[in-house]
């Protein structure tokens, strides 16, 4: 009988221990988070992962100084209220254009807004009593490129050409072309300055650009 009992007792214990075990089995499967809720929440709101940027390219800066006037520009003249006196008029070589009425007028390293004023205080000179003038430029300029150019010459100049654009312009380097660098002839009424700089540089009205050829 003691033998029975014990065996019973046994037999119930080993029931339990293993009802026990896999109550905990279960308990532990329901804790276990899916491995991408984890992750979601181990990184939500975290910074993101630093990225490598290549630097960008600056772009050239646009030719916005004060524009002085010189040969070779062709101006918008208007006088409000004088279709007579309103016309297209290009600066000549000695620096000046012809209107009627007041003649030759100096235009030559002035502003188009200098121009205006000059023209206006010579109309209001025993023409007209209130002009109100405007001007305009219609055409820049032409620059010039030479050197290692597949069509060295004078083209017309459009705003915020570089130096690179002029290259294109004239067909593109020839193969004996220095691409890195080109000198920039300037002048103005400071006088002319002469610069060496990398293609993407602006470039004015009337400039000169000349692309060398390389050594090797």
């Amino acid at each position: 009988m003691r033998v029975a009992r014990a065996f019973r007792l046994s037999i119930i214990a080993a029931m339990t221990a293993l009802a026990l075990s896999g109550c905990m089995r279960r308990t532990a499967s329901v804790a276990v988070s899916p491995q991408s809720s984890l992750d979601s929440i181990a990184y939500a709101g975290s910074p993101a992962m630093p990225v490598a940027y290549a630097a960008p390219t600056p772009l050239p800066a646009p030719y916005d100084a004060p524009y002085h006037l010189d040969a070779g520009d062709k101006l918008r003249v208007v006088v409000y209220g004088q279709e007579g006196l309103t016309n297209t008029y290009s600066i000549s070589a000695g620096g000046t254009i012809t209107m009627p009425l007041i003649g030759a007028v100096p235009a030559r390293g002035r502003t188009p807004q200098g121009l205006a004023a000059d023209i206006a205080a010579r109309l209001r000179n025993g023409f007209i009593r209130e002009p109100s003038v405007a001007v305009e430029i219609e055409a820049y300029r032409p620059f010039f490129i030479l050197g290692e150019v597949q069509a060295p010459g004078q083209y017309p100049y459009v705003p915020n050409m570089t130096a690179e654009s002029a290259v294109a312009i004239a067909g593109g380097f020839s193969p004996r072309a220095r691409k890195d660098l080109v000198t920039i002839t300037h002048t103005d009424a400071a006088g002319t300055s002469r610069t060496v700089a990398p293609p993407g540089t602006p470039i004015g009205p009337g400039d000169t650009v000349l692309v060398g050829e390389r050594w090797f």
